[in-house]
């Protein structure tokens, strides 16, 4: 069987309650790896991200016979990783305190778990992603990591796309200068 199914044979597959473990199998093997790094993107730490990414596979397994099938599925399961994502980060903050106040956190955790070997440019970039608010952050990522569309990502954040643009041209600012002041 191929493993790139089309999104109806594999929500077939998993509203059939016989089919349906090796459906969510096959749909963890189309998007399992991709839903882990935008997880990831978001809460820097690799622990972390598996435990979101258990919880997003828990409320996919437990939810997709919700899934209405009239829009995209990874737009669905993007959405769901998203919110277990931001979940986590609240979680971990203070109370009262914004999960933008986090941003030192991340980084430490970043510095912590970057190679040594890893490419100074990169992990600048990645720094530089850090000092974003949460939202622009997010935007930023599903745009230029997933190649989504601003329509994709307003499904899956529930914001408006022209609050979209202008969250992404922000953090291409925000990311330019930091590289410039932290490069030169």
């Amino acid at each position: 069987m191929k493993i790139e199914m089309q999104q109806a044979e594999l929500l077939a597959m998993l509203k059939d309650p016989l089919q349906r473990d090796r459906g969510f199998r096959l749909l963890m093997k189309q998007h399992g790896e991709a839903l882990y790094w935008h997880i990831r993107r978001i809460v820097v730490g690799h622990d972390d991200a598996e435990d979101a990414l258990q919880e997003t596979c828990i409320k996919i397994f437990s939810g997709i016979g919700s899934f209405r099938g009239d829009g995209k599925l990874t737009t669905w399961l993007y959405s769901i990783a998203t919110r277990e994502a931001l979940t986590l980060l609240r979680r971990q903050a203070h109370p009262f305190q914004s999960i933008d106040a986090l941003g030192s956190t991340l980084t430490n955790r970043l510095e912590a778990e970057t190679p040594l070997d890893s490419n100074a440019t990169e992990v600048v970039f990645q720094k530089a992603l850090l000092t974003l608010p949460t939202q622009q952050r997010v935007a930023f990522n599903l745009r230029y990591y997933d190649d989504m569309s601003y329509d994709e990502i307003a499904r899956i954040t529930g914001k408006n796309v022209n609050t979209l643009k202008t969250n992404y041209h922000f953090a291409q600012e925000k990311i330019k200068k930091y590289i410039k002041a932290h490069t030169a």
